[in-house]
């Protein structure tokens, strides 16, 4: 059952049952209080009559010491002929409580009578004959005698005003409840909307339309569910994107992978056979060996960037307080050798947070490359110290949010369009170069994992044919504590 249609259904029985009772009491209450009114009358009109025979008694002559009962019967005639339209229904008893004198239509028992004493009134509420009466009794002590006198008065028309009432009743309550029926599946429609309108959105995400969206058509509660719904779409949506785009990276992943094994493999099983199934001179043979040998080692260093990839991916890294100069002597020492490019250092001193010898891997990767791309192009040192090599910087400095370290060279520089997908594993902007200089597309994708476990990021400024810029920021000593 749809919640709107249990929302109408237990407003309705909450309606009805309000109606009911209160319709209920609302008749009851009015036919109580006409039912009072006309019993009180009837009292009165007993009490009235009583008087009226205690006087018309005392004008009967005084020859008579003790009423007689003619007389009663003549007193009670006159009175009964008295009433209103013509006539009363009475009944006069005696001591004995014998009847005297009886109205016609008075069919009433006398079990009222017992109940009935010189200082007491008493009445009830009788049906007749499909009528009601209010059935009362009074006791008369004149001349000598205790007589009692019994009145009937018809009360028919409150309770048929009572069964009226009740028959209006229900049918205003019926005519309400079915309004009611028609407001509340308008109310409940309303109400409801915005639950429709998420349950759209839940079938067509199900379905796979993670861009549909729920309208919010309202500010209540059912409002803010359906902001934070469409808070839980986005983040869902954007975690499916990230997913997706995994997925295809590892699928590029895995086809530049097979590739690059393929090429090497290639030379390699290619060379084997030669040395195998030919015999070939000295020179030949050494040749053939060589290609073996460097296909094999290019191999053996693909297997350990990967490694290291793999490593800095799930490792979590112990970062210490280090002075960048240690590092930047570091750098010099190793590079020292580098005879074919001038590479150039100056830094401010300063204590960062890292972990030295994975800081080292990346400035490492970064000079290799930078040296790689300035050979025989770009702009030379020969402007600043009349050289012909190609010219490399490598700067360290304090910049809001931390110490900036970067690797600048002069060389063919990146397309703007490469520059987003080069920290990707295997991938290469000139693949022939690179792998010409024994490289494999892995030293920037190792470089920004390393740099991801220091909280930082490589960021990449460049220029096709006149340089590159790599760049990362290391927290200071104390700020990330």
């Amino acid at each position: 059952m749809k919640f709107s249609i249990k929302l109408v259904l237990s407003t309705m029985i909450v309606l009805a049952l309000a109606l009911g009772f209160s319709g209920f009491y609302f008749v009851n209450y009015v036919f109580e209080t006409s039912l009072d009114r006309e019993v009180g009358q009837a009292l009165d009109e007993s009490s009235i009559l009583s008087f009226a025979f205690e006087t018309a008694a005392l004008n009967v002559p005084l020859k008579y010491s003790v009423l007689p009962d003619s007389v009663v019967e003549e007193i009670a005639s006159k009175l009964e002929m008295g009433g209103q339209g013509g006539g009363r229904l009475l009944r006069i008893a005696d001591e004995e409580k014998n009847v005297l004198y009886t109205s016609s239509g008075f069919t009433s028992d006398e079990g009222l009578l017992p109940q009935t004493d010189l200082h007491t009134k008493s009445y009830r509420v009788i049906r007749v004959q499909g009528g009601f009466y209010v059935h009362t009794c009074v006791a008369i002590n004149t001349l000598n005698r205790m007589l009692y006198l019994e009145t009937m008065k018809d009360v028919t028309g409150v309770f048929t005003e009572r069964a009226l009432g009740f028959s209006l009743y229900r049918k205003v309550t019926v005519v309400i409840l079915l309004a009611g029926i028609v407001i509340m599946l308008f109310i409940a429609s309303l109400l409801t909307k915005p639950i429709r309108l998420l349950t759209k959105a839940t079938r067509k995400m199900a379905a796979g339309d993670y861009t549909y969206r729920a309208r919010q058509v309202s500010r209540d509660e059912l409002g803010q569910l359906t902001g934070d719904f469409n808070r839980m779409a986005n983040a869902l949506e954007e975690n499916i994107c990230k997913l997706e785009e995994e997925i295809e990276a590892r699928e590029e992943f895995m086809g530049a992978f097979a590739h690059e094994l393929k090429t090497p493999l290639t030379a390699i099983i290619g060379y084997a056979d030669m040395l195998r199934s030919h015999k070939l001179d000295e020179e030949k043979s050494i040749m053939s060996a060589n290609y073996i040998y460097t296909e094999g080692k290019r191999l053996e260093a693909m297997s350990f960037r990967l490694l290291d990839i793999i490593v800095a991916k799930q490792d979590e890294a112990r970062l210490a307080d280090a002075p960048v100069g240690e590092l930047f002597a570091y750098l010099r020492e190793m590079f020292a050798e580098k005879k074919e490019t001038d590479i150039r250092f100056a830094y401010e001193e300063a204590v960062v947070r890292m972990e030295v010898n994975l800081i080292k891997t990346v400035l490492v990767n970064l000079i290799d490359n930078a040296c790689k791309a300035s050979e025989n192009s770009g702009v030379t040192a020969e402007a600043v110290s009349g050289g012909r090599k190609g010219l490399v910087e490598v700067s360290g400095e304090m910049v809001d949010g931390g110490y900036r370290i970067a690797v600048r060279d002069y060389g063919i520089g990146i397309p703007e369009e490469e520059q987003a997908k080069i920290v990707k594993a295997f991938y290469m902007v000139d693949k022939s170069r690179a792998r010409s200089k024994n490289g494999a597309g892995l030293g920037l994708a190792l470089c920004a994992e390393i740099l991801k476990i220091h909280h930082s990021g490589l960021q990449i400024e460049s220029k096709e044919g006149e340089g590159s810029c790599f760049s990362f920021i290391l927290a200071l000593s104390g700020d990330m504590d």
